[in-house]
């Protein structure tokens, strides 16, 4: 072993050991993350979605290639996802923008996530394309107990809007039961003011879906993670879920949402025409949060983070600074996804 990969694994050891023996004590840390991986399509048109508006089925030349490169760009991200404080990938990962079954299979099943045995709760959603909404998870940290999915019913100008299911899946994170709903809500095509009534839709169908884990679970602990098409600071968080984005003003059976103030601060998951979104984050339930009490001997919440590594961003041209995308123009630009990742810690005291 070289003298520099010696140090770069020693160094990674300190980190952990660093984190894990916070305050002389020794903590699980486990990551919960969402990626909306871009149109993530494989090369064979499906005759019963219209999946051949998507960039790969656009593409003329080379789909194989590029559909073998782009599963392993977001295999290799995800392997690297809160990787530094928990060494390892991702207990759980929701993602969005997906075909089918097929292609999740072959993103866990790259070179990159193999050994990680990943299993997969996916179903086929409505989607006119064909795009859907899954949960990966680590079959060694987290074992699932029931999973289905919910469609908001949403019409616009009396004509139903077929889009994304929304996925509750509920199990247990090492012995501790948790829930999680996986959205990827309706775009802002026609504009954000026209289309913003079906968000506020689909987030009364998050709450109708939070009341129903309640029921049978008072205290439940539920992340909601997605590509919300939404701002933490837009009406659907703040007037439908009612969403805190202080630590200090979450009462019992409140939402917190930590990405609201990192909005505020800068912090984007895209960018469109100049403007920043963080469009991608994950809110969840008042159990899941440690308001200075240090009580970590349930999960708790320790830190939220978007995954924007230097490798994601674009270096040059006129979208500079932005998520390096896959597609553009009909092209294959050689990029990972138009979105960054976002990814939280969840710590428990060993």
């Amino acid at each position: 072993m070289s003298k520099k990969i010696f140090f770069l694994l020693i160094f990674s050891i300190s980190i952990t050991t660093i984190f894990s023996q916070k305050n002389g004590k020794k903590y699980t840390i486990r990551t919960i993350a969402f990626y909306n991986v871009e149109n993530l399509f494989d090369t064979i048109n499906d005759v019963t979605k219209e999946d051949e508006k998507s960039p790969m089925m656009e593409l003329k030349f080379n789909r194989s290639k590029v559909y073998w490169d782009k599963i392993d760009k977001l295999a290799s991200t995800i392997a690297q996802i809160g990787k530094e404080k928990s060494n390892t990938s991702p207990a759980i990962i929701g993602v969005s923008e997906v075909e089918n079954l097929s292609v999740l299979e072959d993103l866990v099943h790259s070179k990159h996530l193999v050994k990680k045995d990943y299993g997969i709760v996916h179903y086929d959603s409505p989607d006119k394309r064909g795009i859907d909404v899954a949960l990966l998870y680590q079959k060694k940290y987290f074992k699932p107990i029931h999973h289905e999915v919910f469609n908001p019913n949403i019409f616009r100008d009396n004509f139903k809007v077929y889009t994304r299911d929304q996925l509750l899946v509920s199990g247990y994170l090492d012995d501790e039961l948790i829930h999680l709903i996986v959205n990827h809500w309706p775009s802002r095509r026609g504009g954000e003011a026209a289309s913003r009534p079906s968000r506020e839709k689909a987030a009364y169908q998050n709450l109708k879906i939070i009341e129903q884990v309640k029921k049978q679970d008072p205290k439940a602990k539920i992340l909601v993670m997605g590509d919300f098409n939404d701002d933490p600071t837009n009406s659907s968080f703040k007037k439908v879920l009612k969403t805190k984005s202080k630590k200090k003003n979450v009462t019992e059976g409140d939402l917190f949402n930590p990405y609201e103030d990192m909005f505020r601060r800068g912090f984007n998951t895209l960018k469109y025409r100049d403007k920043i979104n963080l469009f991608d984050m994950i809110y969840f339930t008042s159990p899941l949060l440690d308001k200075g009490e240090k009580d970590f001997s349930t999960y708790k919440m320790f830190k939220a983070m978007v995954f924007n590594k230097s490798f994601l961003t674009t270096k040059k041209g006129k979208y500079k600074g932005y998520p390096f995308r896959s597609f553009s123009n009909g092209n294959y630009t050689g990029g990972y996804s138009d979105h960054y990742p976002v990814y939280m810690y969840l710590i428990r005291e060993k």
